[in-house]
């Protein structure tokens, strides 16, 4: 009997490893040939930084108000990336995001690893600079540590020189600190937990590079480099700077633009050198609605400036590449990508799912009967629409195209609750199930302008028997969205009207679900997610 418990809890451990690593149907970089093709990560993973330890690739990336927060993803070859964890399950202060805060929180983070432990450098451009560290990134981080405060302080990156004095170098958001486009360093105290105010002006970029900012510090053969996008987010390019000494005069020069390519703007990122000596470079591209989709590049080193991309018109300056030869790490290892689908069969919810703004325990809760149940929550007494609601569960649009499907299911218990299946940004439609005096009705809501306080507007209602349905989502190129839904998921009728998907604030636009009520009681209704799949 005991062998046979072992041999059952062993296939049950095999088991959850071959789902959490269930590779994407709808978007997946490697070629399987030795190639792959741009963007690594069709997903909204903004300002990606990476760092490598042995065999091992970690990526960080900016989350703004979503929660948890700062994704980390996990390479072997720097194609395939697998989700494994968030280095911040709350953002602080917690009176402040418990509330959502569109467009505010984690900006652009620095993930770096210094005496066996890893450090993430985040800005709060309302707080100022945040540091967390462990010594396992797939574990349990330490609290944040506030580095250095101040409004509009944003973009961090350390450097432990060779001599044992650490630097910071940053930048600034006009929006709170009434300055930009300037790269200033200052020291830090040898643990890396506090600057020193005595911060040294590097660049001003408002000659001849526009807005310059998200600066990456590093140092080889003698020389200190500070790699920075500038240009502006959707149209920019790559500035690399670089001195013998570390506040200067710094040398300049453009090394990655979009060129004759159709991305644009490639720039902000990370330079890693592999075990084998390769040099690549991590940028994102801003894709409307998409969000800031991630892509690598091949860099090498000529006269101690970095080649990024491919040179395509000997101007001096690379060009992004769209299809090219993988990375050489020494070994192949198989496709990996970040979860979408989701059959909600763990006592746990999925990592592709954040919240709005910091969660709470009786927003929903995962089970081990196959499905992941929501709460209906009151709306906040102001509430014009969803831009203030916090408990809409969402993760990032996967793909550029691609048809999402879900099973749900509404236990009602009050009139005017409501649950639905949704595509969220600025501008936001979803498929609404509500209970109006005792009867069921589908329709579709749409709400342009969300974030101005404009109404919804909803059509196409229709009462049904049933409190459970089949919901879909087509989503073409462009962020062209059109709803259907059915009794039976065998034969789906279409509903509403084509709606185009939106960005949200610095985010891409997402998909999820939703359920709330009106007004406050001691009891409520709850949906009962039983999986959602997506399919090209």
């Amino acid at each position: 009997m005991r062998t046979i418990l072992i041999i059952i809890s062993l296939f049950s451990v095999f088991s959850l490893s071959a789902q959490e690593k269930t590779v994407s149907k709808v978007w997946a970089s490697e070629n399987g040939n030795g190639t792959y093709t741009n963007p690594i990560l069709h997903s909204d993973f903004s300002d990606p930084d990476v760092v490598r330890v042995g065999d091992d690739y970690y990526m960080t990336a900016s989350s703004f108000n979503a929660s948890p927060s700062l994704p980390i993803l996990h390479s072997k070859d720097l194609v395939n990336w697998e989700l494994v964890n968030y280095a911040l399950p709350k953002q602080v202060p917690l009176e402040v995001f418990d509330k959502p805060q569109h467009g505010k929180g984690v900006w652009a983070p620095c993930i770096r690893y210094h005496n066996e432990e890893f450090y993430i450098y985040y800005p709060d451009p309302d707080f100022g600079i945040y540091m967390i560290k462990t010594k396992n990134p797939k574990s349990v981080w330490s609290e944040p540590v506030l580095v250095k405060g101040g409004k509009g302080l944003i973009d961090p990156t350390p450097l432990w020189d060779d001599d044992g004095k650490v630097y910071l170098a940053y930048a600034f958001a006009g929006s709170r600190a009434g300055i930009k486009s300037l790269l200033v360093i200052a020291t830090m105290n040898e643990n890396g937990t506090k600057t020193n105010d005595d911060e040294v002006l590097i660049i001003d970029g408002h000659k001849n590079e526009s807005t310059i900012e998200g600066p990456k510090f590093y140092k080889r053969n003698g020389y200190y480099y500070i790699f920075a996008p500038a240009g502006g987010v959707s149209t920019g390019w790559q500035t690399i700077l670089r001195s013998k000494t570390v506040y200067g005069p710094y040398e300049k020069k453009k090394v990655l633009h979009q060129g004759n390519t159709a991305i644009n703007g490639p720039h902000q990122g990370a330079w890693v050198t592999t075990q084998t000596g390769e040099n690549w470079f991590f940028h994102f591209q801003d894709k409307d609605a998409y969000g800031r989709i991630v892509h690598l590049q091949p860099m090498t080193w000529e006269n101690n400036w970095p080649v990024i991309g491919v040179d395509q018109n000997n101007d001096g300056i690379g060009e992004p590449v769209l299809t090219y030869k993988k990375p050489n790490v020494g070994k192949t290892y198989p496709i990996v990508t970040p979860p979408d689908s989701d059959e909600f069969n763990q006592p746990k919810l999925g990592l592709q799912w954040q919240w709005q703004a910091n969660p709470e325990v009786y927003y929903g809760f995962p089970t081990a009967m196959g499905h992941y149940t929501m709460y209906c929550r009151p709306k906040p007494e102001d509430a014009v629409n969803l831009y203030t609601i916090s408990n809409l569960l969402l993760q990032k649009f996967p793909a550029e195209e691609f048809t999402a499907t879900t099973k749900m299911t509404f236990n009602s218990r009050h009139d005017n609750e409501e649950v639905g299946f949704l595509i969220m940004g600025l501008d936001y439609s979803y498929i609404r199930l509500k209970k109006v005096v005792g009867n069921l009705y589908l329709s579709q809501v749409i709400c342009e302008d969300a974030n101005k306080n404009k109404a919804e507007t909803e059509s196409d209602k229709i009462k049904i028997d049933t409190n459970t349905v089949y919901l879909q989502v087509k989503v073409s190129k462009g962020g062209i969205c059109e709803f259907f839904y059915s009794l039976d998921n065998k034969k789906f009728k279409s509903i509403g009207k084509a709606f185009k998907a939106r960005e949200g604030r610095w985010i891409g636009s997402k998909i999820g679900f939703l359920a709330l009520r009106e007004g406050i009681i001691n009891d409520a209704g709850s949906l009962d997610i039983d999986w959602i799949r997506f399919r090209r």
